[in-house]
Order: structure tokens, then C-alpha cells, then sequence
């Protein structure tokens, strides 16, 4: 990776894209420091500090902070995130979205991103007046009233559409995707807080507690090596063109593979089901504490994000989301279809119905062991956390999963553009 970025920053052009994309991230984190007026931000950390386990605490991550100090930039890119599978699903449901996204051509992709900007600034809306009403409703806010209820629900407004803007700048003008970039420097920058929380517990707990963080830092080292191994693992499924004569020449007869990634739909499955399973804990946090004893304490217990229902529900969720896009992004029978009109067929399978059956098959094996692993991933810090006392570590696998996948997502983009770089001198 370092290597391939020092080779990258030999190159002008894109030394001059890496130091766009790196002034777009100073742009954000400049952003994330820039308070909503009227709201009592000391207030409401030490309101969200006991949300974290909610999902309100899967926000204030994926915002980088910004979410729980109210700033310009406190929405983040959830609403983009969310307004983006909302059309992908949309696109599957409604037949003219369907037709506009496979026959539209580029006018019908800009016109399905416009859809999209629209959606993401109409989800915007929402949750920044769920964001204020919520403030109101806990006494986090300065000042009430008409005027103060506009400029902070504006304000949240215009910085998810912002953030929305500088990810498609870096998308045209920089390296990588621009709204997973964010979203990396984003987690990233909770790093130091994650370290001062560290040696919070270590001062709290002796030296036994040194032990604990050695094994931890091992275990983080090593998900990210599963991480690194799974995200390029594929199952390539052989295919093999007929020949056929096209005047006097003679095409097709070559081999070829289909390729079929182990973890093709990312971290969308996690985060899904994490903002599913944990939506009866979040309920529950608006509501009165029950008193010890009671049934609802012990229904709170059940529904804790430390319990083991909890976990199992978590686990089955991944999984079941897994399978879901997985069929959304890989359909067996256009595949099928479309290697019958190339005049391609997998050898020991007719063309047709055998042919997406056998796809099919496979996908739902390969699909398995990505949901697992997916599953063993998010669910391993929710383990460590509950044996350690440490809640910081309940989204731990999903961070630890976005951050490594846009790694090697924007190294492998740094490779790309260098590649044709060097086609194009030599066609040149």
C-alpha cells in the first residue's frame, strides 16, 4: 500500500488528485469543528456517552464526533448512505427505475444520482428534525423557539448536503470513492479518543489491564488480516466461448472465468442489522428506567446490546442481509442469459436453466461464507467489550471493516489510474 503511493505521488496528474482528495478530507474535518448555534454541546456528550450502544452511538462514529458535538457536519453521510440503498432497492422495485438504470445509458445514471442528491437531502430533513426534537425533549438546547428550530435543522440540512458535494468532487476530481473516503477519515479521527479510553481503562484497572489491551491490539491486527484476505477472495466459476465464424475469420474458443467475490455486498449487512437489532435499545432509552426486579427490567436485560439474544439475532440478521444483496448484485439468471448471447457456457452445464441453477448453487455456498465471516467479525468485538466492561467496542468490526475495505478500495484505484496511465504512453 505505501509503496503504491509513493509510486502514485511520483506521477503529477496524480500527485495532484491525492492532494485534492487530502484538501476535500481537511475541508471535512474543518467542518466537524464548526458548532450549530443553541445547543449545549457538554450537555449532550454526556448524553450520548450513555447512548453508545444505540444507534444514535452508531452515528456519532460514522460522523467522526460530529454527531455528538452538533456540528455543521453532525449528519454526516448517513443520509447519503441511506438515500442510496433506498434507490438501489427502488431501482429493483419499480420497473421504470429498472429500465432507466439498465437502458438509460449515462443520461439514465445521472438522472437516477439526481433522484438520489433529492432523497438524501429529504432523508437530511428528517433526521435533523428527529435531531432537534430529540435535544428539545432532553433540555440539551440553549434557547427555544421558531428561530433556533430553523437555523439547527438548516444547518444539519446543509452540511449532509455539503458532505454530499465534496464526496462527488473527490469521485471526479480525486482518487477513490469520495463518500467512503469521508466516511474512513471520518472513523479515523476517533482514533486518539479510542486510545485516550484505553489508557482511562488501563489507569482504572492496574496492570493487569495491559495484558487485555496487548490482546486486543493483536486482535485488531489480525481481523485485519482476515479482512485484507476475504475482501480479495473470489470464487471464479470457468466459462468457455464457442467458436464461430464471423466472415472469413474465426472468433471466440478462448477460456475465460466468472468471477464471484466471497464478500460481495461489503458492510452493508452489518450495518443494516445493526441499526435493526439495535432500534429496541434505542426505544428503550427514551423511555423511564423500570424499576429493579420488575418484567421490564429483565426485557431490557434481554434486549441489551450485551445480552445473548441480542447476539444471536445480530448474527442471524448479517446473515440474512447478506443473502439479500448478494441477490440484488448478482442475479444468476441474467448471468445465465447473458453468457448464452455471448455464445459462453460453463463446461458440464447446458446453457439456460442448468447453467443458473449451477450459478445459483454456487453463489449461495460462496454467499454462506461470507455472511459468517461478516457475522465472526462484528460479533467478535461485541464479545471482547462485554468481557472487558468496555461498550466502546460494540461497533468496533464494522469500523475496523469500513476503514481496511477503503483502503485497499483507494489503493486498488491508485493501481488502476496508473495502469492506464502507462497504456495511454504507450499508445501515445
Amino acid at each position: 500500500m505505501i509503496q503504491t503511493i509513493k509510486k502514485a505521488w511520483g506521477i503529477p496528474e496524480l500527485r495532484k488528485k491525492i492532494i485534492f482528495t487530502i484538501m476535500i478530507l481537511l475541508i471535512f474535518r474543518i467542518g466537524n469543528a464548526i458548532p450549530v448555534p443553541y445547543v449545549n454541546t457538554e450537555l449532550l456528550q454526556t448524553y450520548l456517552d450513555g447512548m453508545s450502544t444505540t444507534v444514535l452511538g452508531l452515528y456519532n462514529v460514522m460522523s467522526g464526533g460530529a454527531f455528538a458535538s452538533a456540528t455543521v457536519f453532525a449528519l454526516g453521510v448517513q443520509p447519503y448512505i441511506n438515500s442510496s440503498i433506498i434507490i438501489q432497492l427502488l431501482t429493483i422495485a419499480i420497473p421504470a427505475l429498472e429500465r432507466l438504470a439498465r437502458d438509460g445509458g449515462e443520461a439514465g445514471k445521472k438522472k437516477i444520482a439526481s433522484i438520489t442528491r433529492y432523497a438524501t437531502v429529504a432523508i437530511a430533513l428528517l433526521q435533523g428534525l428527529g435531531y432537534y426534537f430529540l435535544m428539545k425533549n432532553y433540555d440539551i438546547l440553549e434557547q427555544n423557539g421558531f428561530w433556533p428550530a430553523v437555523v439547527i435543522i438548516i444547518s444539519f440540512v446543509a452540511g449532509s448536503a455539503f458532505v454530499m458535494w465534496l464526496g462527488e468532487q473527490v469521485n471526479e476530481f480525486g482518487v477513490g470513492n469520495g463518500i467512503s473516503i469521508i466516511l474512513f477519515a471520518g472513523i479515523l479521527s476517533r482514533v486518539p479518543v479510542m486510545i485516550q479510553q484505553g489508557a482511562a481503562y488501563v489507569a482504572q484497572h492496574g496492570s493487569i489491564a495491559w495484558l487485555y489491551m496487548a490482546l486486543l491490539v493483536i486482535g485488531i491486527l489480525l481481523m485485519v488480516v482476515l479482512i485484507v484476505h476475504v475482501s480479495a477472495a473470489e470464487r471464479r466459476i470457468p466459462v468457455q466461448y464457442a467458436k464461430r465464424q464471423v466472415g472469413r475469420k474465426m472468433y471466440g474458443g478462448q477460456a475465460s472465468t466468472l468471477p464471484m467475490k466471497v464478500n460481495m455486498s461489503g458492510v452493508l449487512p452489518i450495518i443494516f442489522a445493526q441499526s435493526i437489532a439495535m432500534l429496541p435499545a434505542t426505544v428503550a432509552a427514551f423511555l423511564p428506567a423500570p424499576a429493579e426486579g420488575s418484567f421490564g427490567k429483565s426485557l431490557l436485560n434481554a434486549i441489551d446490546t450485551k445480552s445473548i439474544l441480542y447476539l444471536v439475532v445480530y448474527f442471524l440478521m448479517i446473515i440474512g442481509f447478506s443473502y439479500f444483496y448478494a441477490t440484488i448484485q448478482f442475479n444468476p439468471v441474467e448471468i445465465s442469459n447473458n453468457l448464452k448471447r455471448q455464445g459462453g457456457f460453463i463446461p458440464g452445464f447446458r446453457p439456460g436453466k442448468p447453467t443458473s441453477d449451477f450459478i445459483a448453487k454456487v453463489l449461495g455456498k460462496v454467499t454462506l461464507f461470507g455472511a459468517i465471516y461478516l457475522g465472526i467479525v462484528a460479533i467478535a468485538p461485541l464479545i471482547v467489550g462485554k468481557a472487558l466492561g468496555n461498550n466502546a467496542l460494540a461497533i468496533g468490526g464494522t469500523s475496523v471493516i469500513i476503514v481496511v475495505g477503503v483502503a485497499l478500495e483507494t489503493v486498488q484505484a491508485l493501481e488502476s489510474q496508473m495502469l492506464m496511465r502507462q497504456y495511454k504512453g504507450f499508445l501515445e
